[in-house]
C-alpha cells in the first residue's frame, strides 16, 4: 500500500509532483521515489511514497522503470503468484518478488487487456516512453482511491484529494453540490468530488492521456453486468470462495493482523486467518462503560474475546475515551471530504495501535453487509412491503403512538424506539424512495429546509442520481437490487473511502477479503431469498460461516462498528455543537439555515428524535468547510 502522485504536460509539473508526494508521506513512510521524462511538448512526472509489504528490498522500490515503461502503483495483487508463473513461462525474467514488477510485466505483455485479469486492490499510473502515453487505472470495486484534475491538455493526479487541494491552493473551489450530497448521505458519493474540477477515477475504469492532448476513457469491469451474469449462473460453494479470498489476502512479507469486533464478518475472517496463519493477532475497540450504557450499545467485546480464545488469537483491546475534540479536526483532515461516520475514528485508533506494535497489514470484514444483505435497512425494507398491507387506520394509530415515545432519557437511550421511528419514516414509501430514505439523513423537504434556497435544484439532482443508480440494473429480486445499489454507492462512497483514509493516516494497509472480485461474483449468484430468511439477514454467509464458527457467534444479534454518538453529543461535544449552530461558518456563509439546525438540536435534547448522527455530520462538515475555505482565501 502506498501513495502515488504525478503530472502530465502540466506547467511546473516537477515541483508540483514533489509537493504532492510530500503531502502523501503518511501513506508510505518506508521510501520515496521520483521519475520524469519528456511527453510530447511537455513532461510526465511520477511520484511515489512506499509502504513496503511484499518484497521489502530495493527491487520493489517505485516508480519502477524497466524497458521503456514507468509505473507508480498503490495496492496489492492477490493473484500475483499465478500471473508471475504465467509470465515467467512466457520468458519474462524477474529481478525481485514484488507484485509491482508483476503488474509492470503484465502491462508490457497485455496492456489494458491485463486489467480484467487483476485480482486485488489497485490504483496506478503507467507511462510508456515510446508512445508518450500515460494511463491511469483503478480497481474493480473502488477499494483504492485515485483523484485527478484535467486542464487543457494537462493532468495532475494523487491518491488523496487533500494533496491536490494543498498543492494547487486557491485554484480549487468547493463544490456545493457535493456538500449537499454529503448532507443527504453523510458522505460524498464516488461520482462527485468536494472540489469543482477534481474527480475520482470511477471503479473498474481507465483513462489514457496522449501527447497530442487527446484523452480516452474506458471501463474494463462493470459491477452491474457481473451481478446480472451471476444471477443466471450456479451458486458456488460460498465457504470455499471466502476461505480462498482470505488465504490470498494474507500474502505479505510483514506481520498481518485482523479487526475483530466480535460480529460475524470479522469473526469469520479472523477464524479463517488463524487457520492459515496460526498465532495471528487481532485488534478490537471498546468504549467507556457510561457511554455504552447511555447508548444502549451491545457488548461486542465479550464475543471478540470468545473468538480470540477459541482460535488462539492474541487480542489487543483499545478503549476510546472522549478525546473527540482532538480527534475531530484530525479525522476531518485525513478523510479528504466531509464524511460523518464515526467508525472512521475506530479504524484510525485501531490501525494506530497496530502500527505501534509493528503491524502493517490488517484484514477487515468490510463489504459483507452490502453484498449479503446484512444491514438492518435490508430487512426493514422487506418488512415495509408487508407493513404496507396493514390497514391504514392501524398504521396511523401505530405511527402516532411511536411518535410520542422518547428515544432517550437523561440516563440512557432506547434503541428499539430509535429503530421504530426510523422504520416508520420510510415504511409507507415506494421501493426506491424507501430504500434511500432507510439510510439517508433527511427526506427532500427536510433537506430543502436545511440548505440555502439557491441549492433547491441541486437537492433534486442528488436525489435523481440515486434513483437512476438504483434502477440501473437487470436483477430480478428486491434484495439483490438493494445489495447492488449499496455496492455501487454506499461501499465505495463511504465504507471503502473512510477505511482507506483512516488506515493510511496511521501508515497501515487494510485489506478487505469480502470485496474480492470472486466473492462479489459469488454474492450476486445467491438469490435474495437465501440472503434474508425470515428475520435473519446475511443468512447465506451465516450458513457458510458455520463451517468454522460456533453458532453463538454466527447467530448472535448484529453488532455495531460505530461510536456512542448520543453520549458524546450530550456531554463532550455539546459546547461545540452550540457554537457551530449559532455562529459556525456554514451558518454565516448562508450554506445552512440556523433555524433548521436549532430544530435538530432541540429535537435531540428533548429526546423525541435521535439527531446525534445529523449533528455529528454537521460538525465534520463545519471543520472540513473551514479548512477548505481558509486555504482558498490564504492562496488568493
Amino acid at each position: 500500500m502506498c501513495g502515488i502522485a504525478g503530472t502530465y504536460r502540466w506547467p511546473d509539473g516537477g515541483p508540483l509532483t514533489d509537493r504532492l508526494t510530500d503531502i502523501l508521506a503518511h501513506r508510505g513512510p518506508d521510501g520515496a521515489g521520483r521519475y520524469h521524462h519528456p511527453a510530447g511538448d511537455g513532461e510526465v512526472h511520477l511520484g511515489h511514497r512506499r509502504l513496503a509489504i511484499v518484497d521489502l528490498s530495493e527491487a520493489g522500490a517505485q516508480p519502477m522503470v524497466s524497458g521503456g515503461l514507468a509505473l507508480s502503483y498503490n495496492g496489492e495483487l492477490y493473484n500475483a503468484p499465478e500471473l508471475r508463473a504465467e509470465l515467467a513461462a512466457a520468458g519474462v525474467r524477474f529481478r525481485g518478488s514484488s507484485d509491482t514488477e508483476v503488474l509492470l510485466e503484465a502491462w508490457r505483455r497485455w496492456g489494458i487487456g491485463c486489467l480484467p485479469r487483476l485480482r486485488g486492490m489497485f490504483a496506478f499510473a503507467v507511462f510508456d516512453e515510446r508512445s508518450g502515453e500515460l494511463v491511469l487505472a483503478r480497481d474493480q470495486l473502488g477499494i483504492k482511491p485515485l483523484f485527478l484534475l484535467r486542464r487543457g491538455g494537462g493532468l495532475v493526479f494523487a491518491s488523496e484529494l487533500k494533496a491536490l487541494a494543498a498543492a494547487l491552493g486557491g485554484s480549487l473551489q468547493v463544490d456545493h453540490a457535493a456538500l449537499v450530497a454529503s448532507l443527504l448521505y453523510y458522505w460524498v458519493p464516488d461520482s462527485r468530488c468536494a472540489f469543482r474540477g477534481a474527480e475520482k477515477l470511477p471503479p473498474g475504469s481507465w483513462l489514457r492521456c496522449r501527447p497530442d492532448g487527446r484523452v480516452e476513457r474506458g471501463r474494463f469491469w462493470s459491477l452491474r453486468d457481473v451481478a446480472a451474469e451471476a444471477q443466471d449462473g450456479p451458486v458456488p460453494d460460498l465457504a470455499a470462495v471466502v476461505e480462498d479470498a482470505t488465504r490470498r489476502h494474507l500474502l505479505a512479507d510483514v506481520p498481518v493482523a485482523t479487526f475483530l469486533s466480535g460480529g460475524l464478518d470479522s469473526s469469520y475472517l479472523t477464524a479463517l486467518a488463524a487457520r492459515h496463519s496460526p498465532g495471528i493477532s487481532a485488534y478490537t475497540i471498546g468504549f467507556r462503560a457510561e457511554d455504552t450504557r447511555f447508548e444502549a450499545m451491545p457488548d461486542d467485546l465479550r464475543y471478540a474475546r470468545r473468538v480470540a480464545e477459541r482460535f488462539g488469537v492474541q487480542l489487543h483491546e483499545i478503549e476510546i475515551a472522549p478525546r473527540v475534540l482532538d480527534l475531530l479536526p484530525k479525522m476531518t483532515y485525513h478523510l479528504d471530504e466531509p464524511i460523518g461516520d464515526p467508525a472512521a475514528i475506530n479504524t484510525f485508533l485501531i490501525c494506530t495501535a497496530a502500527r505501534e506494535a509493528g503491524v502493517k497489514v490488517m484484514l477487515s470484514g468490510m463489504g459483507a453487509d452490502e453484498l449479503f444483505a446484512g444491514y438492518r435497512k435490508h430487512l426493514a425494507n422487506l418488512l415495509a412491503l408487508r407493513y404496507q398491507r396493514v390497514p391504514r387506520a392501524v398504521r396511523r394509530g401505530l405511527s402516532a403512538a411511536v411518535d410520542r415515545l422518547p428515544v432517550a432519557s437523561s440516563r440512557r437511550g432506547y434503541r428499539s424506539v430509535r429503530f421504530a421511528k426510523r422504520f416508520l419514516s420510510f415504511a409507507e414509501l415506494p421501493e426506491e424512495t424507501a430504500f434511500r430514505r432507510s439510510y439517508t439523513m433527511y427526506d427532500r423537504r427536510e433537506l430543502l429546509d436545511l440548505v440555502n434556497p439557491d441549492l433547491a435544484s441541486t437537492v433534486d439532482d442528488v436525489l435523481a442520481e440515486h434513483a437512476d443508480t438504483y434502477h440501473d440494473n437487470a436483477l430480478e429480486d428486491f434484495v439483490n437490487r438493494m445489495c447492488l445499489a449499496d455496492a455501487r454507492l454506499f461501499l465505495p462512497g463511504l465504507n471503502l473511502a473512510y477505511t482507506d483514509r483512516s488506515s493510511m493516516a496511521a501508515s497501515t494497509e487494510v485489506r478487505v477479503p469480502f470485496v474480492d472480485v470472486e466473492v462479489v461474483r459469488a454474492a450476486f449468484a445467491v438469490p435474495g431469498k437465501r440472503k434474508i430468511v425470515g428475520r435473519q439477514g446475511k443468512a447465506a454467509l451465516k450458513r457458510a460461516a458455520t463451517s468454522i464458527l460456533p453458532a453463538e457467534i454466527v447467530y448472535r444479534p448484529k453488532g455495531l462498528f460505530s461510536a456512542p454518538l448520543r453520549a458524546w453529543m450530550s456531554r463532550d461535544l455539546a459546547p461545540l455543537v452550540r457554537e457551530v449552530v449559532q455562529n459556525g461558518v456554514l451558518v454565516r456563509s448562508g450554506l445552512l439555515r440556523r433555524e433548521a439546525l436549532h430544530r435538530l438540536v432541540a429535537e435531540d435534547a428533548a429526546g423525541q428524535q435521535d439527531r446525534s448522527k445529523h449533528l455529528w455530520h454537521v460538525l465534520t462538515l463545519e471543520h472540513w468547510y473551514r479548512a477548505a475555505t481558509t486555504s482558498v482565501r490564504q492562496a488568493a
